[in-house]
Formats: structure tokens, sequence, C-alpha cells
């Protein structure tokens, strides 16, 4: 899994003044777009020291600790967010993640939990706790929250590679090489598609 900045962008508007926090987040944002997250680090500290009630900067922020694999840290940036609006659910959806990564599923859960009773942008949230159940070897819960994400938004690729392997432990084979090719057709990371078709393989199916 991965956490995406596009998951966590705010709106920016054009031509802030320089200096402005403004103008830092999006400052920041171009540069974890480019992959230079320590710079994209350092930006967006800045904008929090002009703005540190602005929870939407620690949601962001802690994008960029993910893209850096300091889980820890995402963590913290999520609760910070949290402490100053209790109702930004994807500082639920972002700690979960985090949650998800240092294997913690039961808090992975509960904040997944917490997104999707807010009903706002809650497709990562059912990917997440999806991830979490299927970590803890609840395989058909884990094809039901996949199955919520993709009627979201069909276009997430993860549902789909969740899916087919909560699908293998169900011994669905069919089902679970339906769901690694849409993986495939639909994924750019090569690494994990590569890893699709072995599971492909394995299960005796072939890709398009």
């Amino acid at each position: 899994m991965a956490l995406t900045a596009s998951g966590i962008l705010l709106n920016a508007c054009s031509g802030p003044p320089e200096g402005s926090a403004e103008w830092y987040f999006q400052h920041a944002y171009r540069l974890s777009q480019a992959g230079a997250y320590d710079e994209a680090l350092q930006a967006y500290t800045d904008a929090i020291n002009l703005e540190p009630m602005n929870a939407k900067l620690y949601v962001n922020r802690a994008a960029v600790y993910a893209n850096l694999e300091n889980f820890d840290q995402v963590i913290a940036d999520c609760t910070k967010a949290l402490t100053l609006d209790p109702n930004l659910a994807l500082a639920y959806i972002n700690r979960a993640y985090a949650y998800n990564a240092k294997r913690d599923y039961q808090s992975a859960i509960q904040d997944s939990n917490s997104a999707i009773s807010m009903g706002k942008n809650v497709a990562e949230a059912y990917i997440n706790r999806a991830y979490a159940y299927l970590s803890l070897g609840e395989f058909e819960r884990a094809v039901g929250d996949c199955t919520e994400a993709i009627e979201l938004n069909q276009s997430l690729s993860q549902a789909y590679f969740h899916r087919a392997y909560a699908f293998k432990a169900l011994d669905k084979k069919d089902e679970a090489i339906a769901n690694f090719n849409t993986f495939i057709r639909l994924s750019d990371d090569q690494e994990l598609i590569e890893k699709a078709r072995q599971e492909i393989q394995i299960l005796g199916g072939t890709t398009p």
C-alpha cells in the first residue's frame, strides 16, 4: 500500500504572497509530487510554523512522512490534526494507514471505522480496514470492504489487489485471478504487478 499525495491535496489557489503559509503549502506540494520529500517536509513545516492551528497542514505533512516511511511521525501529525479538527476524516484515514504499516491492526480498524462513520471520501478508509482484516485472517470482511471501496471508486487498484488475496485465501481461485488481472490493468506499480502475475501463475490462470 502507498499513501498518495493526491489523497490529501488541499485546493491551492494561484499567486499567494511569497513566504505565506499558502505559498509554502503550494511549494511543498510541488516538491512532494516531484519526489523531493525532504525539501517538501521542510516547506510544510515552514507553513505549520506560520499557521500552527491549521489541521490540514499536519495531514499533508503526514503524507510526506509516509513516503519517507516514518510512520511514527505520520501518527503524531494525524493525531495533532485531530486535536485541532476532530471531524477531519482524512486524518483518520492516514493514521490508519500508518497503523497498518506498524502492524497495529486493531488501531487501524478503529480509525477506519471513525472515517467511515463520517461518510466523506471514505473509499481509502475501506481499503485500510480491508488490509487490516486481511492481515488478521478475516477474509470475508476483507472482501466486503474491498467491494465497498470499489463501489465508491472503481479505479482504486489496491482494492482489487487486496480482494484478490482474500479470495485466494477463501479458495475462490477464479475470483482471485480476475481481481489480480484487474489490478494489473489499473496499476502502474511494476513491483506489485509482477507479484500479481506470479500469483496468477500459481493459481493456474493467465494474464491478458
